[in-house]
């Protein structure tokens, strides 16, 4: 039961990273009052990660690590 919930919550969450990445890509979008509440839940995720790891150019890899590092938990958590 647990583990079913936790692999809903991380799926839900990785598909959420992926709404927000590739809502930033439009300016309409960024507008919007469903991507500022978006972005209010995924932004606290990603900064960490972007104190550690820096921009190339004008390209954030914080979201494609965050993806990596969920998938991580559930294989490491066999979900």
């Amino acid at each position: 039961m647990i583990k079913g919930l936790l692999s809903i919550a991380i799926n839900l969450l990785i598909i959420l990273v992926l709404v927000h990445a590739i809502g930033s890509w439009f300016p309409q979008v960024r507008e919007s009052s469903f991507y500022r509440k978006l972005d209010a839940l995924i932004e606290p995720l990603l900064r960490p990660i972007r104190s550690v790891l820096p921009t190339y150019g004008n390209i954030d890899f914080s979201p494609l690590v965050l993806l990596l590092i969920l998938y991580l938990i559930k294989h490491l958590l066999r979900l």
